[in-house]
């Protein structure tokens, strides 16, 4: 089985990339909602640890969003009980789909949480920040002062970049990126 891991910046376009592929995506950002809507374990851990700001279950990102902008610190808080579960929920991805030709990983923080494998494929998604500060407001994700600060906590774009077998440029021009990741499947695919 071929791990394709897709990496980038926030708004940049990773999960549409992932999806593009065709091939079974683990977005651990989905993982990381469905704990906050589910897991009434991690909500007791978290109200424990950042009473001021976790108040009723499910817990909603606006309370997420409110502790790391008031301290950055609490990011590696809420990180060390949801990490481990998004983890081991991959790992169950993996185990579930050991049988197909290849998986999608879309993780925000595949360096920094040490997911990488040597033999994965790396592609990190590029694209202009005027584009990606306007997709995020579509989103409603317009707190950019709060992005920024997560941004700061995670490996630089440069080096992410770096790190990475390939680079797609997001124009966001859907028919033009739908092309890229065919050729990029296809080369993935060859090897």
């Amino acid at each position: 089985m071929i791990r394709i891991a897709v990496v980038g910046e926030i708004g940049s376009g990773k999960t549409y990339v992932a999806k593009l592929f065709g091939f079974p995506v683990f977005n651990a950002d989905k993982e990381v909602s469905k704990i906050y809507g589910n897991n009434l374990v991690v909500f007791k851990k978290l109200k424990k640890k950042l009473p001021k700001f976790i108040f009723s279950f499910p817990i909603k990102k606006k309370e997420i969003g409110n502790a790391v902008k008031n301290n950055l610190k609490n990011l590696k808080i809420i990180s060390k009980i949801v990490h481990p579960i998004v983890r081991k929920n991959m790992f169950k991805f993996l185990k579930n789909n050991n049988f197909k030709k290849a998986v999608v990983l879309d993780i925000p923080l595949y360096f920094e949480n040490n997911l990488n494998k040597k033999s994965d494929i790396v592609i990190f998604i590029s694209a202009k920040k005027k584009q990606i500060n306007s997709a995020l407001r579509k989103r409603g994700k317009s707190d950019l002062k709060l992005l920024k600060k997560i941004g700061k906590s995670q490996l630089s774009l440069k080096m992410k970049k770096k790190k990475s077998d390939y680079v797609v440029i997001n124009n966001f021009k859907s028919e033009n990126l739908k092309n890229k990741v065919k050729i990029l499947k296809y080369k993935i695919l060859d090897k």
